[in-house]
């Protein structure tokens, strides 16, 4: 009666570390969108993905480029008052 109570006891073990296997070989044969999808998809993801990069470079650089050339407008338009009081220069210093 014992060996085979122990040899249930150890079917039953076996059991659970099959069970356990197959959960975590379930985990290894997900697959992953890169492998789901055909090369051509991914290829064209890919490049849409480099073209709005470039685009949004594109639109920073115009950007920093209007407001350097609002800096520099205000700067020509500004009057002679403006310009003196941001002068570093001190007119008491030369008194």
């Amino acid at each position: 009666m014992k060996a085979a109570a122990r040899r249930l006891c150890r079917q039953e073990k076996m059991a659970k570390k099959k069970q356990v296997r197959s959960k975590s070989g379930k985990r290894e044969e997900k697959l992953r969108l890169q492998d789901a999808l055909g090369s051509d998809v991914l290829a064209k993801l890919k490049q849409a993905k480099q073209e709005l990069a470039t685009a949004e470079e594109k639109k920073k650089k115009a950007e920093a480029e209007k407001k350097r050339e609002e800096r520099r407008q205000r700067d020509k338009n500004k009057s002679f008052a403006e310009l003196l009081d941001e002068s570093p220069m001190d007119w008491h210093k030369y008194k």
